[in-house]
């Protein structure tokens, strides 16, 4: 069994506009890490479509058909502030979710051994009924109601590592036992939620907040005794990473100083405990960075710890 690939051309036609950090370049920058010699074990494969059946375990439909109805014909539209669609958006949305699932397919069948997904737009911000962020909708927690839909998964951890916290996915979880949100984030920081108080109806959300200027020591510390207990104690029969890069010191945006080698050894911590509680099953998605250079390394970093777990 292989790592897989999973991305699609579509999702460089997400134009966001001149300045916008959220750009098609970080996509480009990622494939072009991916593209060098020592990946060349990677199995690829285009990312389909996702189906209105499977973001709508996530979403609500009309919540959908509406963020579908404002991508606008020519030039940009805005959903908020910082979320900027243009004509290439839907098919770019669809596809980002839509390797998602495909991932969860191919990991629960036994045809990969985990895999990891280089899509865009980003997720983990979209609430149940709320695009905001950079994000239109959750890829993380459509995979995550995929697999317990058509594979019997029925408990799901995701642990993002993203500088900023996951809202949307925290939203869509918080209320349901079968699900698991783990977070590590910098705080105060966007969207503003995180606290560690926040643990979700049935305990099941767990968020470690990073006060700014934080590195390698701090992060560590969270994940060996907050976040790694937590998914142990979980058990999980899959796990998502909402694999976010910008808590990379040299990534504009935020103020946390994690290095190639912290995500490396993250992603290897979770891939033990994927092989301790379900088969190794690991799909990961990118999220955030904003460093082109400082996103390219990391990301390489972090699918190869993948191609050895």
């Amino acid at each position: 069994m292989f790592t897989t690939l999973f991305t699609h051309a579509a999702c460089l036609d997400h134009d966001t506009g001149l300045g916008h950090p959220e750009c098609a370049d970080r996509l480009r920058a990622v494939l072009a890490a991916l593209e060098t010699e020592e990946f060349y074990m990677l199995e690829r494969q285009e990312a389909p479509l996702a189906t209105l059946e499977q973001l709508s375990r996530a979403h609500p439909r009309e919540h959908i058909e509406r963020i579908l109805a404002l991508v606008p014909e020519q030039e940009h539209a805005g959903i908020d502030a910082d979320t900027v669609i243009s004509p290439g958006s839907g098919e770019a949305a669809l596809r980002a979710a839509g390797a998602v699932v495909a991932a969860v397919d191919a990991v629960a069948s036994g045809h990969s051994r985990n895999a990891f997904c280089a899509v865009r737009p980003p997720g983990h911000h979209a609430e149940h009924e709320k695009a905001m962020g950079f994000c239109l909708f959750n890829n993380a927690a459509v995979g995550a109601y995929h697999a317990r839909a058509a594979h019997g998964l029925q408990r799901v951890a995701v642990m993002d590592f993203d500088v900023h916290h996951g809202n949307g996915t925290q939203d869509i979880f918080q209320r349901d036992p079968d699900l698991l949100y783990c977070s590590t984030h910098q705080s105060p920081l966007y969207p503003g939620t995180g606290d560690a108080g926040e643990k979700g109806d049935y305990g099941n959300c767990v968020n470690a907040p990073l006060a700014a200027m934080s590195g390698s020591p701090e992060f560590r510390h969270a994940m060996t005794h907050i976040i790694l207990p937590a998914i142990d104690h979980f058990k999980p029969d899959l796990l998502i990473i909402s694999a976010g890069f910008d808590a990379h010191s040299r990534d504009p945006l935020a103020g946390l100083h994690l290095t190639d080698d912290d995500f490396a050894w993250a992603t290897r911590k979770l891939g033990d405990l994927a092989r301790t509680h379900c088969g190794a099953r690991v799909v990961s998605v990118l999220e955030g960075g904003y460093n082109l250079r400082a996103l390219a390394s990391a990301t390489a970093a972090h699918v190869r710890e993948l191609m050895y777990c």
